[in-house]
C-alpha cells in the first residue's frame, strides 16, 4: 500500500484529490527510493540477488502451507513438531491464546490474500473452493471478538478483494460470485451480540452459535477488555458495510472508537492498556504502543485512509503527540502511566512494540522509525529472533518468540519509504534465521526460548498470513506482482482492503460533532501528507547515519532513555537517582533519597529496606521521582533474584533424519558438568537404562558406556541416579518425568537438586525432560534405533553439527584404517567421539552472567528457583526482596524467570493414533533432501 500521502498535501486539503490518494503517494514514494537507491555508494543489492531471495521466501511459504494442508486441514493451526492439527478440545488448554481457534480452519482463512500476493493464483483458487465446501461459521465455541474479527473477517474479506479483482482480469475466479462476502457477512452477524453494552465495546468473547447472554453462550461474564480488542475494528467492520451496504457494522465499529477517545486521559492525551466495558474506567493505566493497545493506533490512522473522516486523523495526531511526547525514548518506546506520564510503568518493552516503525513511517516521521527499527534489530542479532519481552538493557524478559511477523512489517514499509538496501540485508538476516533455527521436517516451530534455540509446537496462522507477505513484497520489483499493491490498504493482520472502498456505499458521512481535540503545535501536521523533497533529504547516508550511533547500542552499553525531567533540567539540576545506579554507601545517594522521601532502614541480616512517604518528599516533582525510583528498585530486585536460576538447557536430535531440526526444552541440574561453560556441549547415541528408574547398579552397562543415559524419574534422589549411571560409563544423562502427559508448555520448568551431600564427585552433565519431551525421543528410538542428541545450554547450528558430522566420519575411517597395525596405542579417550567435551570455559557475557551454581548450595537456589531434592517439584519458597547491588550487564544470556507460559499442547507420541514415524519419514525425505542442499549451497 502507498505509504505517505501526496507531496504538500496537508490536513485537512483532502477534497477531491481524494479519490485516488495512495496512489499519488505512491508515485512520489517510488521516484524518492529509486534516487536512494541509485545512489553511489547505497550497496544495492543485485536484482539477482533480489529475484534468488524472493524465491527463498516462495520456497518457505510452500513449506509451511503444504505442511499445514497436508497435517493439519481442516483444523485451525498446525502442530509442526507432531506433524498435526490442532484442534480446540482434543488438546490441553492454552487459556487465552486458543480463544483465536473456532473450529474454522484458521490459517487456511488467514492465508488466502497471501496466496495472490506471491503469485499462487491456483492454489488460491482451490483454497477458496475449500472455504466454501467445508468450513462452518455457527459452532458451539466461545472465541475472541478481536482475534476472529482481525484474522478471520479480515481473512475472508481479503480473500474476497482479490478473487474480484482476480475475476474482473478474466482469467481466474470466473465462476466466483462473492461466496466469501456471504460468509464474511454471516460472521459479522455473529460478532454483533458483543457490542450488547451500554458503552458500546464489546465483549471480549463470544459463542459463535449462542451470542453473548444466552444460557448456553458460556460468555457475557467479562467486565473488562484491551484498548486494542475494542479498536481495532474499524477496517474489517466498515469493510463490510462497503462491501455489502449494510451500514450496522461500521456503526458499531464507529461507537466504539468514539467511546475510547472519549474516556481517553484528558491532560495526557494517552489511553490505559485495559477498560471496563461498562463503566468505561481504566482498570490498566498503564500506556505504551505495544500490546493492549497497538493496533488501536494503527486503525486510528488507516480509518483515516480508507474511510477519509477526517476526526480519524485528528484523533491519531493527538494521541501521536502524546506517544512522542511522553513514551518515546529514543531509541525505546518505554509505557508510562496515563495519570502520571513522565513515570514510567515499566522498565521492558514487549516485541509487539515492532509494529511502530511501520506505522511512523505511515505518517511520516521517519527519524524515530529508524532509530527503533535499528535498535530492535541489534536485538535481533544479539537473539536471532525478537524474545516477547526484553528490558531497557536489552537483556531477555520472556524469552518465547511465536515466529511475529511485526518486525518484518516495519522493516518493509522503512524499505519503500528510504529505498536503503540496508534493509534488504536485514530481510535477508531474518530469512535465514527463519530457515536456520525455525524450520524443521513439518513446517516452521515457534521458539520456546531464544536462548536456547528449542521450539514449541506451535506454528500460528499469522505466520503465514503476515510474515511471508511482507518478506516477498520486500524483494518483489513491480514486474513481479500480478496486482498493484498500492491499490489497497494491509489490515493488522496483513490483509488487503482496496482502497476504492472510500467512496463506495458511504452510509455515515457526518462528522462526529461531540468530541473536542486539543489544540497541537502545526508542526505536528507537516508530517501526515509528506512532502518527500523534505520527508528525504538529497543524502543518500541519510538513514546510515542515523543508524550509526545505535550499532552498539545492545552489547557495547547499557543505554537508558533519557527522563523527561532530566531533559528539562538541561545543564541545570542533575537528573534523578535510578535505581541501577542506587549505591548505600554513597552520600550523596543518601542525599537524594531523603529530598524523594525515601527511607532507608538497615535490616540485622546485613541488608537495607528502603520505603517511601511521599508527604515527607522536597516537592511534588521529588515525590513523583521517588515513586519512581521505588518502582524500579522492586522491579530490579525481582530481576536479580531471578538471576540466581540456571536458565533452560537444550536436548537437540542430531542423528538421521532430524539433523538438528527438533531441539527439546530441559530442565538444568545444580551439579554435574555445567553446559554454559562448554560451548560444544555433550553428544552422543542415548541408550535405555536398567532398571529403568537408575536408583540401583545399572544391570546394562556395556549398553550404557560411553552413551547418554535415559532413566525415569523417580523412587530416589537424582544425584543418585547420576552417580550410578556415570559408574556405568555413562557421559550424561537425561532424566524423563514419569508424571504421563507433562509438559515443559504447561508446566514451569525445575532445576534437579542435589542431595544435600557434596556433589562434586559428578561430572557428567544432567538434563530433565518432562513427559511428553521425553517420549519424542524415546519413540523415535522405538522407530529409529540409533538417535544421537546434543546436550548443550543453547541449540547448536545445523551446519555446524553436518560439520561435525563429517569430522567424526574422517576420524573414524582414519581409526579404521589405523586398527590392523599391531603396534598401535589405543586412542586416549572415546568419550570425545561421543561427545563428551574437555572443559572450555566462555569469557565474557554469559559466564558472568550465569555464574557458576555453587553444588552445595541447594538451600539458597531454592528461595530464587524450583528445585527439586527429591522428587518433588515444590520444595521452593519465596526469596525475600532486599535492595540489590546495581550492575550493568549487558550479556547475551542473562538468566530469566523460567518459562511459565500457560501453552500446552498433547503428547507427541508418533503411535498409530496419530502417525507412524515410517510415514513421517517418507513424508520428509524430499523436504530432508533439499534442506541439506541448501545447507550445502551455505556452507
Amino acid at each position: 500500500m502507498g505509504l505517505s500521502a501526496a507531496p504538500g498535501c496537508r490536513a485537512g486539503e483532502r477534497g477531491p484529490r481524494w479519490r485516488r490518494p495512495w496512489k499519488l503517494l505512491a508515485l512520489g514514494l517510488l521516484s524518492a527510493s529509486s534516487v536512494l537507491a541509485a545512489a553511489p555508494g547505497a550497496g544495492a543489492m543485485s536484482r539477482e540477488e533480489k529475484r534468488r531471495l524472493g524465491n527463498q521466501v516462495l520456497e518457505m511459504f510452500d513449506h509451511a502451507y503444504s505442511n499445514y494442508m497436508e497435517h493439519a486441514y481442516p483444523a485451525d493451526e498446525l502442530m509442526p513438531l507432531t506433524c498435526r492439527g490442532r484442534v480446540r478440545g482434543q488438546e490441553p488448554s492454552r487459556g487465552d491464546v486458543d480463544d483465536a481457534l473456532g473450529k474454522f480452519s484458521l490459517t487456511l482463512i488467514d492465508t488466502l490474500d497471501t496466496l495472490v500476493v506471491l503469485n499462487k493464483t491456483k492454489e488460491f483458487e482451490e483454497a477458496v473452493k475449500k472455504v466454501i465446501k467445508d468450513v462452518n461459521l455457527d459452532n458451539d465455541i466461545v472465541v475472541s471478538v478481536f482475534e476472529t474479527n482481525i484474522r478471520v473477517l479480515g481473512g475472508l474479506l481479503g480473500g474476497h478483494s482479490v478473487a474480484i479483482m482476480l475475476k474482473e482480469k478474466g482469467e481466474y475466479m470466473q465462476w466466483y460470485n462473492g461466496e466469501l462476502l456471504h460468509m464474511a457477512k454471516e460472521l459479522g452477524y455473529k460478532l454483533l451480540p458483543a457490542f450488547n453494552t451500554t458503552s458500546g465495546l464489546p465483549y471480549p468473547r463470544v459463542n459463535l452459535k449462542f451470542g453473548v447472554r444466552h444460557p448456553e453462550a458460556r460468555t457475557g461474564t467479562e467486565t473488562d477488555t484491551c484498548t486494542a480488542c475494542a479498536g481495532t475494528l474499524i477496517l474489517e467492520f466498515a469493510a463490510l458495510s462497503r462491501f455489502t451496504g449494510t451500514s450496522i457494522f461500521e456503526e458499531y465499529a464507529r461507537k466504539a472508537l468514539d467511546f475510547i477517545w472519549e474516556k481517553r486521559q484528558r491532560s495526557s492525551n494517552l489511553v490505559g492498556v485495559t477498560i471496563n466495558i461498562h463503566t468505561g474506567d481504566w482498570v490498566r493505566k498503564d500506556s505504551g504502543v505495544g500490546a493492549g493497545i497497538d493496533s488501536y493506533y494503527e486503525y486510528l490512522l488507516k480509518a483515516y485512509v480508507l474511510l477519509g473522516d477526517d476526526s480519524f486523523l485528528e484523533r491519531f495526531n493527538t494521541h501521536y503527540d502524546a506517544i512522542m511526547r511522553y513514551i518515546s525514548q529514543p531509541p525505546l518506546l518505554l509505557d508510562v502511566h496515563i495519570h502520571k506520564p513522565m513515570l514510567n510503568a515499566r522498565t521492558w518493552m514487549d516485541s509487539l512494540l515492532a509494529f511502530f516503525p511501520g506505522l511512523q513511517v505511515l505518517k511520516g516521521d521517519i527519524r524515530p522509525a529508524i532509530e527503533t527499527h535499528e535498535m530492535l534489530y541489534q536485538v535481533i542479532k544479539k537473539h536471532n529472533f525478537l524474545p516477547e519481552a526484553f528490558t531497557t538493557d536489552f537483556r531477555v524478559h520472556w524469552a518465547q518468540h511465536p515466529l511475529r511477523p511485526e518486525f518484518a512489517e516495519s522493516t518493509y514499509f522503512l524499505y519503500k519509504a528510504t529505498g536503503d538496501p540496508y534493509y534488504l540485508e536485514v530481510g535477508k538476516t531474518l530469512i535465514e534465521n527463519l530457515n536456520k533455527y525455525a524450520r524443521v521436517p513439518c513446517g516452521f516451530a515457534a521458539m520456546k526460548d531464544v536462548r536456547t534455540g528449542s521450539h514449541e509446537d506451535r506454528m500460528d496462522s499469522f505466520f503465514l498470513a503476515e510474515m511471508f507477505k511482507y518478506l516477498y513484497l520486500l524483494f518483489a520489483d513491480k514486474e513481479d506482482m500480478i496486482f498493484d499493491i498500492e491499490d489497497y490498504i494491509f489490515t493488522t493482520e496483513a490483509h488487503l482492503l482496496p482502497l476504492w472502498l472510500s467512496t463506495t456505499n458511504q452510509t455515515i458521512s457526518k462528522k462526529n460533532t461531540s468530541t473536542e481535540y486539543t489544540e497541537l503545535d502545526d508542526s505536528n501536521f507537516d508530517w501526515t501528507c509528506p512532502n518527500t523533497q523534505i520527508l528525504f533529504p538529497n543524502d543518500p547516508m541519510f538513514a546510515q547515519s542515523i543508524r550509526e550511533p545505535l550499532k552498539n547500542v545492545v552489547d557495547k552499553s547499557c543505554p537508558r532513555g533519557i527522563s523527561r525531567a532530566e531533559e528539562s533540567l538541561g545543564s541545570g539540576p542533575k537528573p534523578p537517582l535510578r535505581a541501577r545506579d542506587f549505591m548505600a554507601s554513597n552520600p550523596e545517594h543518601l542525599e537524594i533519597l531523603k529530598k524523594m522521601g525515601v527511607s532507608l532502614i538497615h535490616l540485622k541480616d546485613g541488608r537495607v529496606q528502603l520505603v517511601q512517604h511521599a508527604v515527607q518528599a522536597a516537592s511534588s516533582l521529588d515525590a513523583e521521582d521517588g515513586l519512581r525510583f521505588m518502582q524500579e528498585m522492586i522491579e530490579l530486585s525481582s530481576q536479580q533474584q531471578k538471576e540466581q536460576q540456571l536458565p533452560p538447557r537444550a536436548v537437540q536430535i542430531v542423528s538421521h533424519p532430524f539433523f538438528g531440526r527438533v531441539v527439546l526444552t530441559a530442565g538444568p541440574a545444580q551439579f554435574g558438568m555445567d553446559l554454559s561453560k562448554h560451548k560444544a556441549g555433550t553428544r552422543g547415541f542415548v541408550a535405555t537404562i536398567k532398571p529403568y528408574n537408575g536408583c540401583s547398579e545399572i544391570t546394562n552397562p556395556e549398553a550404557v558406556k560411553e552413551k547418554i543415559a535415559l532413566m525415569q524419574r523417580g523412587q530416589c534422589m537424582f544425584a543418585e541416579k547420576a552417580r550410578n549411571i556415570q559408574k556405568a560409563g555413562a557421559i550424561g544423562g537425561i532424566v524423563i518425568d514419569d508424571n504421563e502427559g507433562s509438559s515443559s508448555d504447561t508446566a514451569p520448568l525445575f532445576q534437579m537438586a542435589g542431595d544435600g551431600k557434596n556433589t562434586d564427585d559428578i561430572t557428567i552433565p544432567m538434563l530433565f525432560l518432562f513427559n511428553k519431551e521425553g517420549n519424542i525421543i524415546l519413540d523415535a528410538i522405538r522407530e529409529y534405533e540409533a538417535v544421537e542428541v546434543l546436550l548443550s545450554d543453547k541449540a547448536k547450528d545445523r551446519a555446524t553439527i553436518f560439520k561435525d558430522l563429517e569430522m567424526e566420519n574422517m576420524d573414524q575411517k582414519s581409526s579404521e584404517s589405523d586398527a590392523h597395525k599391531p603396534n598401535s596405542e589405543e586412542a586416549p579417550s572415546d568419550s570425545q567421539d561421543a561427545g563428551a567435551v574437555g572443559e572450555e570455559p566462555e569469557g565474557g557475557g554469559e559466564s558472568s552472567a550465569v555464574g557458576d551454581p555453587d553444588p552445595l548450595s541447594a538451600a539458597s537456589t531454592a528461595s530464587a528457583s524450583v528445585s527439586m531434592a527429591e522428587e518433588d517439584p515444590h520444595t521452593s519458597g519465596p526469596a525475600e526482596a532486599s535492595a540489590p547491588e546495581p550492575a550493568c550487564t549487558p550479556g547475551d544470556s542473562q538468566p530469566q524467570e523460567q518459562n511459565t507460559q500457560t501453552e500446552a499442547t498433547s503428547k507427541a507420541h508418533w503411535d498409530s493414533k496419530v502417525q507412524p514415524m515410517e510415514s513421517i519419514l517418507a513424508d520428509w525425505n524430499e523436504d530432508i533432501e533439499a534442506f541439506e542442499m541448501m545447507e550445502k549451497d551455505e556452507l
